[in-house]
């Protein structure tokens, strides 16, 4: 009875979000199209143009991809909010890769590999010495955001170096020409290694045995052990794979912008959770994550172009909490989310 009332909140709460949008939406059309001149008309012309849903998909990707990762972590039972620390240390470990090899596919597969080396760490931290699962996702962030800028310290004699290289843009002749949604034809290759992410996560946890494996480990492990599955086995998977995905979004972020910036919270500035957010939003559904994840990076496009608008005597630090303002309301509303019956909880079997 509980469960039901918690869903039936939730499902409020993500209906009263969705109609505040509609609504928002609706005023800025009517007042852009009646007054082009006016605060409103500017923000309509930036929302509908390519360039925004360029920007909006290109700043999608870490937290997208992050997102994608604590799904199967989180479904399988084992809670990962050191999400950003996967990010960090794949940014810094892809542009060094990059500059040492000259190449940025491999600069790319080392920081993947790096960020599923840190996520396997943590899922021995926490399946085989039960460690607090909180604690220990805190524990992989703070020792990524000390030891990137060190490293690149060390290695470069700056917490910021540049990389040698970026991704090239992807253009389909004709399609990439039409109003707005060109820009899903005139994109990088992450944006499109995303898509390609979002469609196979969703396909593997609802289609596969691995992903009804998935989520019996984190609803009813037990019952999983019962008909042969290790679900040791499957948690430790899940967690590698948090890591691999988490890793393509650091390792794109930072090969994108052809840089590692190790000041203050690093370039990655929160995307892993805000990443927890998207998915918790998105109900574990990688296309619901998605979703969340391009209302972020909307908002976050919106209020880098809104900083340039001329005439509006609005600070940029004011400006720039939009994202994060916007993260919180979205918890306000969305209240509870339900989570995996034994997320966080350790699974002991003898048979395991």
């Amino acid at each position: 009875m509980s469960d039901l009332l918690s869903s039936l909140q939730i499902g409020s709460g993500r209906r009263r979000i969705a109609g505040l949008i509609a609504v928002g939406v609706a005023v800025i059309v009517v007042a852009g199209i009646v007054f082009p001149d006016s605060i409103a008309g500017i923000l309509l012309s930036i929302v509908t143009s390519k360039s925004a849903l360029s920007s909006t998909l290109r700043l999608s990707v870490p937290i997208a991809f992050a997102a994608l990762g604590g799904i199967f972590a989180e479904k399988s039972g084992i809670i990962n909010i050191g999400l950003e620390g996967h990010l960090i240390i794949a940014a810094f470990v892809a542009i060094y890769g990059t500059n040492l090899t000259g190449s940025i596919w491999l600069g790319f597969v080392a920081g993947v590999l790096a960020s599923t080396l840190l996520a396997g760490l943590f899922a021995v931290i926490c399946i085989e010495f039960r460690a607090d699962q909180i604690i220990a996702g805190l524990a992989v962030w703070l020792v990524a955001l000390g030891l990137a800028p060190f490293l690149s310290t060390v290695i470069y004699g700056s917490v910021n170096v540049d990389g040698s290289g970026s991704f090239g843009r992807f253009t389909i002749p004709v399609l990439s020409e039409i109003p707005f949604f060109g820009a899903l034809f005139s994109a990088t290759f992450p944006v499109y290694l995303l898509f390609i992410a979002v469609a196979l996560s969703w396909y593997v946890l609802n289609r596969t045995s691995f992903g009804r494996w998935v989520n019996a480990s984190g609803e009813n492990p037990e019952a999983l052990a019962t008909v042969g599955v290790s679900v040791r086995r499957v948690r430790y998977v899940s967690v590698l794979l948090s890591g691999v995905l988490a890793g393509m979004g650091g390792a794109s972020f930072s090969i994108g912008l052809s840089q590692f910036v190790g000041n203050g919270q690093t370039m990655i500035g929160g995307r892993g959770f805000i990443a927890i957010v998207a998915y918790l939003f998105g109900n574990y559904n990688p296309v619901g994550a998605f979703f969340s994840t391009t209302l972020f990076a909307g908002l976050q496009a919106l209020q880098i172009r809104l900083q340039s608008v001329p005439g509006y005597a609005v600070p940029d630090s004011l400006i720039q909490t939009i994202p994060y303002i916007t993260v919180i309301v979205v918890l306000a509303f969305v209240g509870r989310t339900r989570i995996p019956s034994a997320a966080g909880e350790h699974y002991d079997s003898g048979e395991d």
